[in-house]
Order: C-alpha cells, then sequence, then structure tokens
C-alpha cells in the first residue's frame, strides 16, 4: 500500500522508470546481465550511463536480451567516441568469451500451416 503526499505548487515526483541492473532477480541471472561490465572492466564504463528497455518473452530471454544490447552498445560507443583499437579489443574480448554477446540468434517459431496440428507435423494418413 503506497501513501503519496503532495505539495502545493511543486510537481508530484514519479517513480524511476526500470530498476538498475544490480536489482535484477534471481541473482544467477544478475551475473548473466553484468557479464559484458565484468569482461571489460567497470573503470572503463564509469562515465557511461546506458538505459535499456527490454520487453516480450521471459525472465531468461530478457536477461539475454540485456546482456547482448549492454554489450553492442558499449562497442558501439567505443567505435563512434574512442579510438578503433579500443574498440577492436573489447568486440575480441567478448567475442572470445561468448559469441552470442554480439551476434544475435535467428531462430524464430515457424507459423502453423494447414493439414497438421503444428509447422511440419501432419495429421496421420489412414487407408482404411
Amino acid at each position: 500500500m503506497s501513501a503519496p503526499s503532495y505539495v502545493p505548487g511543486v510537481p508530484p515526483p514519479r517513480p524511476p522508470r526500470g530498476s538498475p541492473l544490480e536489482l535484477v532477480k534471481p541473482e544467477i541471472l544478475r551475473f548473466k546481465a553484468f557479464e559484458p561490465v565484468l569482461l571489460i572492466g567497470a573503470a572503463r564504463l564509469k562515465n557511461l550511463d546506458i538505459r535499456i528497455r527490454v520487453k516480450g518473452g521471459g525472465n531468461v530471454s530478457q536477461i539475454y536480451a540485456i546482456r547482448q544490447a549492454l554489450a553492442k552498445a558499449i562497442v558501439a560507443f567505443y567505435q563512434k567516441y574512442v579510438d578503433e583499437q579500443s574498440k577492436q579489443q573489447i568486440k575480441d574480448a567478448l567475442i572470445a568469451y561468448d559469441r552470442t554477446l554480439l551476434v544475435a540468434d535467428p531462430r524464430r517459431s515457424e507459423p502453423k500451416k494447414f493439414g497438421g496440428s503444428g509447422a511440419r507435423a501432419r495429421f496421420q494418413k489412414s487407408y482404411r
């Protein structure tokens, strides 16, 4: 239960959208989301403020989307605002650890077709 309070003449405070990575539950998925930061080192990222919005999928797929977006954002920042050599070092370190940090998985669910219960399954044929 909440008890909001308002001061006349002052706009009401808005709650922050989203939450920092430090508050991701469960803790095992938090480490998965922090992998790009741990690989590159927090010292290289101390001046960055990255905001990621994710929707759809389940908890695990959202965490994997967050870690991929975080890794891609870091590489893009280093490419645009820092030198090419450090970008290449970061990219090589990320790909050496896990290729899915920078390369998306293109597999998607295939749509159902007629004549069966699923995309490829067909109804059983009977001769009698």
